[in-house]
């Protein structure tokens, strides 16, 4: 019967599992951040949220499976062999997908956290799939929070701001690198010289570079910046982005 059937998915075996699962959920979310953190830190592109999605979501594709013999209520004996291979074409096809949505934009990489979120999403879709309800709205729940509260910690948190920065400098005017880089830290950055490229265009020169804040709260803020760019001898026009994910 219909009602014989549901009880299965509340038994006590399925809700141990679900349990079990919510549990390393937390953990590889925890993990996730710790490692991301550093990362953001450091001024990289991912940082807290996009790890502690991928991490978790990583976990529940692995650890669901440990409990195959629960999957639909207890009845998964019978249809083991292929929702497996559902599973691995689910998640084939959903990293196509989340490659689709990162767009990278100099030293920007916009779409990290929404790629991490999709297919974080995808196993919340797997583990309702296989009668995993609880542990599929632990992860639901999560990831919501993970991209809502996340970004405000780390805001928060002490860590290091990188800019995205193109200087373009009027004809006849040489700059120099040991100059840019003395300037640069007198405001609180270091300049990336391995971000450095050159390009010159209409007797111009044009320079593309990042510069990472030695403390974000100790460091000039763009605006500021900016200000001062207006004003200096040698530079004709100038953009200056925060990277982000």
């Amino acid at each position: 019967m219909l009602s014989e059937t549901l009880r299965h998915y509340w038994s006590g075996d399925v809700l141990a599992a679900n349990v079990f699962i919510g549990l390393n959920l937390l953990g590889a979310l925890l993990l996730g951040m710790l490692v991301g953190y550093e990362r953001s830190y450091q001024g990289r592109a991912a940082g807290m949220r996009t790890y502690g999605l991928v991490c978790m979501a990583s976990t529940a594709f692995t650890v669901f499976g440990g409990f195959a013999p629960l999957w639909y209520g207890g009845s998964a004996a019978q249809v083991l062999g292929s929702s497996t291979s559902v599973v691995q074409g689910v998640v084939t096809g959903i990293g196509f997908l989340c490659a689709g949505v990162i767009m990278k934009d100099g030293l920007n990489i916009r779409g990290l956290t929404t790629a991490a979120s999709v297919w974080a999403v995808s196993a919340v879709g797997v583990l309702l799939g296989v009668g995993f309800y609880a542990a599929a709205l632990l992860l639901a729940l999560l990831c919501t929070l993970s991209m809502s509260l996340l970004h405000r910690l780390e805001a928060k948190l002490p860590g290091r701001t990188t800019l995205d920065i193109a200087l373009t400098f009027r004809q006849g005017f040489q700059p120099k690198l040991d100059e840019l880089d003395k300037r640069a830290e007198a405001r609180g950055y270091r300049v990336l010289r391995d971000t450095l490229t050159i390009t010159f265009a209409d007797n111009q020169p044009l320079w593309k570079f990042g510069a990472v804040a030695l403390e974000r709260s100790r460091a000039a803020s763009p605006a500021l910046l900016a200000e001062e760019l207006a004003t200096s001898d040698g530079v004709t026009s100038f953009s200056i982005a925060p990277v982000r994910n």
